[in-house]
């Protein structure tokens, strides 16, 4: 089992662990989710966070455990309503906007659709042409895995099963955030 971080990494807990603000959107606030991050600058977080709590349980999820806590035991393109749950091209005004201020999903999680690219664990890969449970992705790769959508982005690039794949782990840009999962 596993715990996901119920938002986005915010601004403020990046600065508590980090010392510092990478965020393109720093007039949002603390509460804003952190964005301008690298698959690789999650990874130092983590590793800091884990330091400081004495830990080793917190990690990205992988694409399958994003997806499956997206879907929140649903099976439509979205987990409800992406206008209620998220922050796209239509209704962000071209920027972040505070966690938690959408429509959560049915297990209370937020931003799930929408407001920041979220970092996953994963290599890009293709789906396996077979059924599968909890598929790994790939041991080695590129690029890596992003989900969820984001501020800019139009409502289809935010359905549960929407794959991003195009970026190396060292890009950053004012798209990308993540959240983080605990280990039981």
């Amino acid at each position: 089992g596993f715990y996901l971080q119920s938002t986005d990494v915010t601004q403020g807990q990046w600065k508590a662990v980090m010392g510092s603000n990478p965020s393109k959107f720093k007039d949002c606030g603390d509460n804003c989710p952190v964005e301008r991050v690298s698959w690789s600058d999650c990874q130092e977080f983590i590793r800091k966070l884990n330091k400081k709590e004495g830990t080793n349980k917190y990690r990205l999820p992988t694409e399958a455990e994003w997806e499956y806590a997206c879907r929140a035991g649903t099976t439509g393109p979205y987990a409800g309503n992406p206008d209620s749950m998220g922050w796209y091209r239509a209704n962000s005004g071209g920027r972040t906007h505070p966690v938690s201020q959408k429509q959560a999903n049915a297990w209370r999680l937020y931003d799930m659709h929408g407001n920041v690219w979220e970092w996953c664990a994963d290599w890009f890969g293709e789906y396996s042409s077979g059924s599968v449970t909890d598929p790994e992705g790939p041991s080695s790769g590129s690029p890596r895995m992003f989900r969820g959508g984001v501020w800019s982005n139009y409502p289809e690039y935010m359905r549960s099963a929407f794959r991003g794949g195009e970026h190396n782990p060292a890009d950053m840009y004012g798209v990308f955030g993540f959240r983080c999962v605990r280990d039981r």
